[in-house]
């Protein structure tokens, strides 16, 4: 690619030009800026610029103790702030050699499935009207406020949940919990198939997804994908499978896998996923034991010196944090893997050779919050 300062004809006999698209453009999912190179309405190279939302979320994390900390990182991915939480309230676990009950840990599971269906239906919905379909967004958000509800009853927020705590949670389910999650996940799946039959067979998504941003299994790989970008390229990984942790052992649930690596594949697997989500909660239910919610944790929270490095399987992808301790009441150290971060770096590679409208396309299917990227 030549430099701005000196444009070369092209194949369309114009001028390489260079956009902008953000950061202020309701489809780029957040404050997010594309540097564009365009031959015409082809891409030829496109660069992310990220860091207008940046609020210093891991550097707060050392001023704070460690149970200060995790109303922060709710706001990290604000639409999955339950999973947000849960991988560093195990890591500290961990540090500390705390018992969480089982109980806890059912109803973390719960909750964190819970969380990744309102993580799909927002994608889910908003990908859809990037590229014309509204409907779908107005039938998502309708069972997603379901969800909410049931978020509200018990935690007290809607959004920000701050769900967990060091050692298990802070109270037990409320009365009626169980009765209206269970009427959910008995109507949830006919809502998937509405979903479906506005889109899977529709003519203009299909010409709107399929073929569009597509990556290898072995790209994805080499640019460290994760979460649904990742398998719906081929790969079969999950961190639920491939390191259990809460109570995923105890339940059988399916690890949907995409075979073409494009736009279409990487939707057929979060749509699959609401259901394998369904299906887990649906068994939280079944068997969830009686007993206490919270493990036995020191009123003043002081790991001993040292390193930990945990992660779970976020509904955008593998979700990690490293926590150094100095043996003190604050984290040395808080450092995220966010999984948006590193599935943002693939874009360039998806859309090169693409259409303008294509880019609006693959931004979605990637599903990215800019609070956890800038962070």
């Amino acid at each position: 690619m030549t430099s701005e300062s000196e444009p070369v004809q092209t194949v369309l006999d114009t001028k390489e030009m260079v956009i902008n698209m953000g950061p202020q453009h309701p489809a780029t999912h957040g404050v997010l800026r594309l540097k564009l190179v365009l031959d015409g309405e082809k891409v030829i190279s496109c660069y992310p610029i990220i860091g207008y939302l940046h609020r210093g979320v891991e550097k707060l994390g050392e001023s704070e103790e460690y149970p200060m900390v995790s109303p922060h990182l709710d706001r990290t991915d604000y639409t999955s702030a339950v999973s947000n939480v849960l991988g560093y309230v195990e890591a500290v676990e961990k540090m500390l050699g705390v018992e969480v009950p089982i109980r806890a840990q059912y109803i973390r599971t719960m909750l964190t499935e819970f969380n990744r269906i309102v993580s799909h239906l927002i994608w889910l919905g908003t990908h859809a009207m990037d590229i014309g379909a509204l409907t779908v967004f107005l039938y998502a958000f309708r069972e997603r406020e379901e969800i909410l509800k049931l978020f509200e009853a018990h935690l007290g927020a809607r959004l920000t949940t701050h769900a967990f705590r060091i050692g298990g949670l802070l109270e037990d389910l409320p009365e009626g919990f169980l009765d209206k999650a269970r009427e959910f996940v008995d109507y949830f799946p006919r809502k998937i198939e509405e979903y479906e039959q506005l889109l899977t067979k529709n003519r203009i998504w299909l010409q709107r997804t399929v073929g569009v941003g597509v990556i290898s299994a072995e790209d994805a790989l080499d640019f460290g994908l994760t979460g649904p970008p990742l398998r719906g390229s081929g790969v079969n990984f999950d961190m639920r499978k491939a390191k259990p942790y809460a109570a995923y052992n105890d339940f059988e649930f399916d690890i949907p896998i995409g075979h073409h690596g494009d736009t279409y594949d990487r939707y057929l697997v979060r749509m699959e996923e609401m259901r394998q989500s369904n299906r887990i909660i649906r068994q939280v239910l079944d068997k969830l034991p009686d007993g206490p919610v919270k493990g036995k944790v020191a009123k003043v929270i002081k790991p001993p010196a040292g390193e930990i490095y945990h992660a779970i399987e976020a509904p955008k992808g593998v979700l990690g944090y490293y926590v150094v301790s100095d043996g003190s009441t604050k984290p040395y150290r808080v450092r995220i893997r966010p999984p948006c971060f590193v599935n943002l770096q693939a874009i360039k590679k998806m859309v090169v050779g693409s259409l303008v409208a294509d880019v609006i396309a693959v931004i979605g299917t990637l599903d990215i919050v800019l609070g956890e990227i800038d962070r």
